[in-house]
């Protein structure tokens, strides 16, 4: 018996899984939402910035997507494993990383949600970060 392939992720799997989050509250517009967990962003769509710029075409990305991560090294972590995960000078220091949502469809939905879930809970109070992860 052939598998199917999974569904490629997509901005509803964004959605689905930030929303899932205890206390999790979408702001923002339809198409630039924000992710906010107590009044702390940890997922937006970002506006066109000078600093992130279409190799291919030149132009300001329009879809891309700023995830909080736990630290330095969980950066690191990320973007050593290569595409679609990226950053830019702006972002140095910063823990953030950087997806285009043209790019979902490249990751696995586990993928997704663990690097959301993560992102959620450097931002959540840690009492209900326990009370949701253990």
């Amino acid at each position: 018996m052939a598998t199917e392939d999974p569904k490629p992720v997509d901005r509803d799997d964004v959605d689905g899984i930030a929303l899932a989050l205890p206390e999790v509250t979408r702001e923002g517009t339809d198409e630039r939402p924000a992710y906010v967990v107590r009044g702390k962003s940890f997922l937006h769509w970002r506006e066109p910035r000078k600093d992130a710029v279409d190799p291919d075409t030149g132009e300001r990305m329009d879809d891309v997507i700023c995830v909080t991560v736990p630290g330095p090294e969980d950066k690191e972590s990320i973007l050593q494993l290569g595409g679609p995960w990226f950053t830019t000078p702006h972002f140095n220091g910063y823990p953030a990383v950087l997806v285009r949502e043209r790019d979902l469809g490249r990751l696995d939905y586990l993928e997704l949600a663990e690097i959301i879930t993560d992102a959620w809970a450097t931002k959540a109070p840690k009492k209900l970060v326990k009370e949701h992860l253990g």
